[in-house]
Protein backbone atom coordinates (compact mmCIF):
# COMPACT_ATOMS: atom_id res chain seq x y z
CA UNK A 1 0.00 0.00 0.00
CA UNK A 2 1.32 3.42 -0.95
CA UNK A 3 1.78 5.73 2.02
CA UNK A 4 1.25 9.47 1.67
CA UNK A 5 2.54 12.17 4.01
CA UNK A 6 -0.13 14.86 4.35
CA UNK A 7 1.19 18.02 6.02
CA UNK A 8 -1.53 20.14 7.59
CA UNK A 9 -3.72 17.05 7.48
CA UNK A 10 -5.97 18.07 10.38
CA UNK A 11 -6.81 21.36 8.66
CA UNK A 12 -9.81 22.09 6.47
CA UNK A 13 -8.65 20.86 3.06
CA UNK A 14 -6.08 18.49 4.53
CA UNK A 15 -8.58 16.49 6.59
CA UNK A 16 -10.97 16.07 3.66
CA UNK A 17 -8.08 14.95 1.46
CA UNK A 18 -6.99 12.39 4.07
CA UNK A 19 -10.52 10.94 3.95
CA UNK A 20 -10.46 10.71 0.15
CA UNK A 21 -6.96 9.18 0.15
CA UNK A 22 -7.93 6.53 2.69
CA UNK A 23 -11.14 5.74 0.84
CA UNK A 24 -9.02 5.29 -2.31
CA UNK A 25 -6.84 2.74 -0.48
CA UNK A 26 -3.79 4.85 0.41
CA UNK A 27 -2.11 4.84 3.81
CA UNK A 28 -1.67 8.29 5.38
CA UNK A 29 0.68 9.93 7.86
CA UNK A 30 -0.48 13.36 9.02
CA UNK A 31 1.94 15.97 10.32
CA UNK A 32 0.32 19.06 11.84
CA UNK A 33 1.21 21.42 14.70
CA UNK A 34 -2.51 22.10 15.40
CA UNK A 35 -2.00 25.87 15.18
CA UNK A 36 -5.33 26.24 13.32
CA UNK A 37 -6.98 22.85 13.81
CA UNK A 38 -7.93 20.32 16.45
CA UNK A 39 -6.55 16.87 17.34
CA UNK A 40 -10.03 15.31 17.42
CA UNK A 41 -10.15 15.70 13.64
CA UNK A 42 -8.08 12.49 13.53
CA UNK A 43 -10.86 10.71 15.48
CA UNK A 44 -13.48 12.00 13.05
CA UNK A 45 -11.47 10.90 10.01
CA UNK A 46 -11.42 7.43 11.55
CA UNK A 47 -15.21 7.55 12.10
CA UNK A 48 -15.77 8.37 8.42
CA UNK A 49 -13.32 5.91 6.88
CA UNK A 50 -12.92 3.18 9.51
CA UNK A 51 -9.16 3.74 9.32
CA UNK A 52 -7.10 5.82 11.72
CA UNK A 53 -4.34 7.78 9.99
CA UNK A 54 -0.97 8.02 11.69
CA UNK A 55 -0.48 11.43 13.29
CA UNK A 56 2.58 13.38 14.45
CA UNK A 57 2.45 16.83 16.04
CA UNK A 58 5.38 19.11 15.27
CA UNK A 59 6.21 22.34 13.44
CA UNK A 60 7.33 21.90 9.83
CA UNK A 61 9.30 25.15 9.94
CA UNK A 62 11.65 23.33 12.38
CA UNK A 63 14.28 21.92 10.00
CA UNK A 64 15.72 19.46 12.51
CA UNK A 65 12.29 18.01 13.33
CA UNK A 66 11.43 17.62 9.64
CA UNK A 67 14.69 15.88 8.73
CA UNK A 68 14.34 13.62 11.77
CA UNK A 69 10.84 12.70 10.65
CA UNK A 70 11.96 11.79 7.12
CA UNK A 71 14.85 9.71 8.45
CA UNK A 72 12.55 7.81 10.83
CA UNK A 73 10.16 7.05 7.96
CA UNK A 74 12.77 6.38 5.27
CA UNK A 75 11.49 3.88 2.73
CA UNK A 76 7.88 4.24 3.95
CA UNK A 77 6.61 7.35 2.18
CA UNK A 78 5.77 7.34 -1.54
CA UNK A 79 4.55 10.93 -1.87
CA UNK A 80 3.89 14.15 0.01
CA UNK A 81 0.88 16.47 -0.16
CA UNK A 82 1.94 19.77 1.37
CA UNK A 83 -0.92 21.85 2.80
CA UNK A 84 0.62 23.19 6.02
CA UNK A 85 0.80 26.99 5.86
CA UNK A 86 -0.53 30.17 7.36
CA UNK A 87 -3.38 31.17 5.05
CA UNK A 88 -5.19 34.39 6.06
CA UNK A 89 -4.85 37.03 3.34
CA UNK A 90 -5.60 40.03 5.58
CA UNK A 91 -3.42 38.82 8.45
CA UNK A 92 -0.49 38.25 6.09
CA UNK A 93 -0.54 41.95 5.14
CA UNK A 94 0.05 42.82 8.79
CA UNK A 95 2.43 39.94 9.59
CA UNK A 96 4.53 39.46 6.45
CA UNK A 97 7.66 38.08 8.13
CA UNK A 98 5.68 35.42 10.00
CA UNK A 99 4.10 34.30 6.74
CA UNK A 100 7.35 34.14 4.78
CA UNK A 101 9.20 32.43 7.62
CA UNK A 102 6.54 29.77 8.13
CA UNK A 103 5.32 29.10 4.61
CA UNK A 104 8.63 29.19 2.76
CA UNK A 105 10.82 27.48 5.36
CA UNK A 106 8.41 24.59 5.84
CA UNK A 107 8.42 23.84 2.11
CA UNK A 108 12.22 23.97 1.85
CA UNK A 109 12.54 21.64 4.84
CA UNK A 110 10.19 19.14 3.22
CA UNK A 111 12.02 19.24 -0.12
CA UNK A 112 15.30 18.67 1.69
CA UNK A 113 13.83 15.72 3.58
CA UNK A 114 12.45 14.25 0.35
CA UNK A 115 15.81 14.58 -1.40
CA UNK A 116 17.82 12.88 1.33
CA UNK A 117 15.42 10.00 1.87
CA UNK A 118 14.40 9.24 -1.71
CA UNK A 119 10.77 10.47 -1.67
CA UNK A 120 10.08 11.31 -5.30
CA UNK A 121 6.60 12.88 -5.49
CA UNK A 122 5.14 16.14 -4.18
CA UNK A 123 1.68 17.65 -4.63
CA UNK A 124 1.71 21.28 -3.54
CA UNK A 125 -1.27 23.25 -2.28
CA UNK A 126 -1.04 26.39 -4.40
CA UNK A 127 -3.63 29.06 -5.07
CA UNK A 128 -5.22 31.28 -7.68
CA UNK A 129 -3.64 34.15 -5.75
CA UNK A 130 -0.56 33.60 -7.97
CA UNK A 131 -2.52 35.27 -10.79
CA UNK A 132 -3.10 38.48 -8.84
CA UNK A 133 -5.87 40.45 -10.53
CA UNK A 134 -5.79 38.97 -14.05
CA UNK A 135 -6.33 41.12 -17.13
CA UNK A 136 -8.57 38.49 -18.77
CA UNK A 137 -11.05 36.01 -17.32
CA UNK A 138 -11.36 33.11 -16.90
CA UNK A 139 -7.74 32.32 -16.05
CA UNK A 140 -5.96 29.42 -17.71
CA UNK A 141 -2.65 27.88 -16.66
CA UNK A 142 -1.12 30.08 -19.34
CA UNK A 143 -2.40 33.28 -17.72
CA UNK A 144 0.64 35.28 -16.60
CA UNK A 145 1.29 35.29 -12.90
CA UNK A 146 1.25 38.78 -11.44
CA UNK A 147 2.70 40.26 -8.27
CA UNK A 148 0.47 39.00 -5.50
CA UNK A 149 -1.83 41.36 -3.63
CA UNK A 150 -0.74 39.93 -0.25
CA UNK A 151 2.28 38.29 1.39
CA UNK A 152 0.19 35.10 1.68
CA UNK A 153 -0.34 35.09 -2.07
CA UNK A 154 3.32 35.81 -2.67
CA UNK A 155 4.36 32.81 -0.56
CA UNK A 156 2.43 30.63 -3.02
CA UNK A 157 4.25 32.22 -5.97
CA UNK A 158 7.64 31.91 -4.26
CA UNK A 159 6.95 28.30 -3.29
CA UNK A 160 5.91 27.39 -6.82
CA UNK A 161 9.20 28.83 -8.05
CA UNK A 162 11.18 26.92 -5.41
CA UNK A 163 9.53 23.64 -6.47
CA UNK A 164 10.08 24.38 -10.18
CA UNK A 165 13.76 25.19 -9.66
CA UNK A 166 14.26 22.23 -7.32
CA UNK A 167 12.66 19.80 -9.80
CA UNK A 168 14.74 21.29 -12.62
CA UNK A 169 17.90 20.34 -10.72
CA UNK A 170 16.67 17.17 -8.99
CA UNK A 171 15.34 15.23 -11.99
CA UNK A 172 14.27 12.29 -9.80
CA UNK A 173 11.68 14.42 -8.00
CA UNK A 174 8.25 15.20 -9.44
CA UNK A 175 6.33 18.31 -8.37
CA UNK A 176 2.70 19.04 -9.15
CA UNK A 177 1.03 22.27 -7.99
CA UNK A 178 -2.75 22.53 -7.72
CA UNK A 179 -3.85 26.15 -7.94
CA UNK A 180 -7.15 26.19 -6.06
CA UNK A 181 -9.74 28.82 -6.25
CA UNK A 182 -12.01 29.20 -3.15
CA UNK A 183 -12.62 25.95 -1.25
CA UNK A 184 -15.81 25.87 0.84
CA UNK A 185 -18.23 23.38 2.36
CA UNK A 186 -17.85 20.34 4.61
CA UNK A 187 -17.97 16.57 4.42
CA UNK A 188 -21.55 15.27 3.93
CA UNK A 189 -21.17 13.27 7.17
CA UNK A 190 -20.87 16.57 9.11
CA UNK A 191 -17.92 15.02 10.97
CA UNK A 192 -15.28 17.31 9.46
CA UNK A 193 -15.49 20.83 8.05
CA UNK A 194 -13.95 24.27 8.28
CA UNK A 195 -13.50 25.18 11.93
CA UNK A 196 -10.99 28.02 12.25
CA UNK A 197 -9.51 28.99 15.58
CA UNK A 198 -10.78 32.46 16.57
CA UNK A 199 -12.53 34.85 14.18
CA UNK A 200 -12.86 33.27 10.70
CA UNK A 201 -10.83 34.80 7.88
CA UNK A 202 -12.76 32.94 5.19
CA UNK A 203 -16.25 33.88 4.08
CA UNK A 204 -18.28 30.70 4.51
CA UNK A 205 -17.35 29.97 8.17
CA UNK A 206 -18.23 33.57 8.91
CA UNK A 207 -21.58 33.04 7.15
CA UNK A 208 -22.34 29.84 9.07
CA UNK A 209 -21.25 31.33 12.41
CA UNK A 210 -23.49 34.33 11.77
CA UNK A 211 -26.39 32.03 10.89
CA UNK A 212 -25.72 30.12 14.13
CA UNK A 213 -25.85 33.35 16.16
CA UNK A 214 -22.16 33.41 17.11
CA UNK A 215 -21.64 36.61 15.12
CA UNK A 216 -23.99 39.58 15.19
CA UNK A 217 -23.78 40.08 11.44
CA UNK A 218 -21.72 39.27 8.39
CA UNK A 219 -19.25 41.95 7.27
CA UNK A 220 -19.02 42.27 3.48
CA UNK A 221 -15.77 43.96 2.58
CA UNK A 222 -16.70 46.52 -0.06
CA UNK A 223 -19.65 46.98 -2.43
CA UNK A 224 -17.91 49.37 -4.82
CA UNK A 225 -15.96 46.87 -6.90
CA UNK A 226 -16.26 46.67 -10.69
CA UNK A 227 -18.74 43.78 -10.61
CA UNK A 228 -22.51 43.61 -11.33
CA UNK A 229 -23.50 43.98 -7.65
CA UNK A 230 -20.33 45.72 -6.44
CA UNK A 231 -19.06 42.79 -4.34
CA UNK A 232 -16.01 40.68 -5.21
CA UNK A 233 -16.42 37.58 -7.39
CA UNK A 234 -14.74 34.25 -6.66
CA UNK A 235 -14.83 30.68 -7.94
CA UNK A 236 -16.17 28.67 -4.97
CA UNK A 237 -15.34 24.96 -5.10
CA UNK A 238 -16.64 22.19 -2.85
CA UNK A 239 -13.92 20.90 -0.53
CA UNK A 240 -14.69 17.25 -1.32
CA UNK A 241 -14.40 17.92 -5.07
CA UNK A 242 -11.11 19.68 -4.36
CA UNK A 243 -9.86 16.80 -2.22
CA UNK A 244 -10.58 14.32 -4.99
CA UNK A 245 -8.29 16.34 -7.27
CA UNK A 246 -5.41 15.58 -4.88
CA UNK A 247 -6.08 11.85 -5.08
CA UNK A 248 -6.04 12.06 -8.88
CA UNK A 249 -2.81 14.08 -8.78
CA UNK A 250 -1.13 11.52 -6.48
CA UNK A 251 -2.20 8.67 -8.77
CA UNK A 252 -0.81 10.55 -11.78
CA UNK A 253 2.61 10.89 -10.12
CA UNK A 254 2.78 7.37 -8.69
CA UNK A 255 1.84 5.86 -12.06
CA UNK A 256 4.36 8.06 -13.90
CA UNK A 257 1.72 9.68 -16.12
CA UNK A 258 3.00 13.23 -15.57
CA UNK A 259 4.30 14.84 -18.76
CA UNK A 260 7.15 16.68 -17.02
CA UNK A 261 8.56 16.62 -13.51
CA UNK A 262 6.91 19.95 -12.70
CA UNK A 263 3.25 20.54 -13.61
CA UNK A 264 0.47 22.83 -12.40
CA UNK A 265 -3.31 22.83 -12.78
CA UNK A 266 -6.24 25.14 -11.98
CA UNK A 267 -8.76 23.53 -9.63
CA UNK A 268 -12.10 25.34 -9.59
CA UNK A 269 -15.63 25.15 -10.97
CA UNK A 270 -15.19 27.54 -13.88
CA UNK A 271 -17.97 29.78 -12.58
CA UNK A 272 -17.74 33.03 -10.61
CA UNK A 273 -20.13 34.03 -7.83
CA UNK A 274 -20.19 37.38 -6.03
CA UNK A 275 -20.23 37.60 -2.24
CA UNK A 276 -23.88 38.70 -2.32
CA UNK A 277 -24.78 35.87 -4.69
CA UNK A 278 -23.19 33.44 -2.24
CA UNK A 279 -25.16 34.92 0.66
CA UNK A 280 -28.38 34.52 -1.37
CA UNK A 281 -27.44 30.94 -2.32
CA UNK A 282 -26.96 30.19 1.39
CA UNK A 283 -30.49 31.43 2.12
CA UNK A 284 -31.88 29.34 -0.75
CA UNK A 285 -30.04 26.22 0.45
CA UNK A 286 -30.80 26.52 4.17
CA UNK A 287 -33.79 28.84 4.54
CA UNK A 288 -31.68 31.08 6.82
CA UNK A 289 -31.48 34.80 5.99
CA UNK A 290 -28.27 36.47 7.13
CA UNK A 291 -27.93 39.90 8.72
CA UNK A 292 -25.05 41.68 7.00
CA UNK A 293 -23.44 45.09 6.71
CA UNK A 294 -21.17 46.60 4.09
CA UNK A 295 -17.79 47.70 5.44
CA UNK A 296 -14.62 49.03 3.82
CA UNK A 297 -12.52 46.99 1.45
CA UNK A 298 -10.06 44.52 2.97
CA UNK A 299 -6.33 44.83 2.24
CA UNK A 300 -5.08 42.22 -0.22
CA UNK A 301 -8.44 41.39 -1.83
CA UNK A 302 -8.76 41.31 -5.61
CA UNK A 303 -11.89 42.27 -7.58
CA UNK A 304 -12.80 39.09 -9.43
CA UNK A 305 -11.37 35.77 -10.54
CA UNK A 306 -12.60 32.42 -11.76
CA UNK A 307 -10.97 29.46 -13.45
CA UNK A 308 -10.78 27.85 -16.83
CA UNK A 309 -10.49 24.21 -15.73
CA UNK A 310 -10.12 22.64 -19.19
CA UNK A 311 -6.59 21.37 -18.52
CA UNK A 312 -7.51 19.67 -15.24
CA UNK A 313 -10.65 18.23 -16.84
CA UNK A 314 -8.76 16.73 -19.78
CA UNK A 315 -5.33 15.89 -18.34
CA UNK A 316 -6.35 14.77 -14.86
CA UNK A 317 -9.80 13.47 -15.77
CA UNK A 318 -11.16 15.51 -12.85
CA UNK A 319 -14.18 17.82 -12.71
CA UNK A 320 -16.04 19.70 -9.97
CA UNK A 321 -19.48 18.14 -9.48
CA UNK A 322 -21.16 19.30 -6.24
CA UNK A 323 -23.77 22.09 -6.74
CA UNK A 324 -23.23 25.29 -4.74
CA UNK A 325 -26.45 24.91 -2.73
CA UNK A 326 -25.44 21.41 -1.60
CA UNK A 327 -21.98 22.69 -0.66
CA UNK A 328 -23.49 25.46 1.47
CA UNK A 329 -26.00 23.08 3.07
CA UNK A 330 -23.13 20.75 4.02
CA UNK A 331 -21.29 23.71 5.58
CA UNK A 332 -24.40 24.68 7.56
CA UNK A 333 -25.01 21.09 8.73
CA UNK A 334 -21.39 20.96 9.94
CA UNK A 335 -21.80 24.25 11.81
CA UNK A 336 -25.03 23.06 13.42
CA UNK A 337 -23.37 19.85 14.57
CA UNK A 338 -20.47 21.83 16.07
CA UNK A 339 -22.87 24.12 17.94
CA UNK A 340 -25.40 21.49 18.97
CA UNK A 341 -28.14 23.14 16.88
CA UNK A 342 -31.02 20.87 15.83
Amino acid sequence: MSKILVTGGTGFIGSHTVVELQEAGYGVIIVDNLSNSKAETVDNIEKITGVRPEFENFDLSDRGAVLNFFLRHKGEINAVIHFAAFKAVGESVHKPLEYYRNNVNSLMNILEGMKYTGVANLVFSSSCTVYGQPDKLPVTEGTPRKPAESPYGNTKTVNEDIIRDFCHEEKQINGLALRYFNPIGAHPSSLIGESPVGIPNNLVPYITQTAAGLRKELSIFGDDYDTPDGTPIRDYIDVVDLSKAHVVAIKRLLEGKNKSNYEYFNIGTGKGLSVLELVNAFKKATGVALPYKIVGRRAGDIVKIWADTTLANTELGWKAEVPIEQTLLNAWNWEKRCRGIK
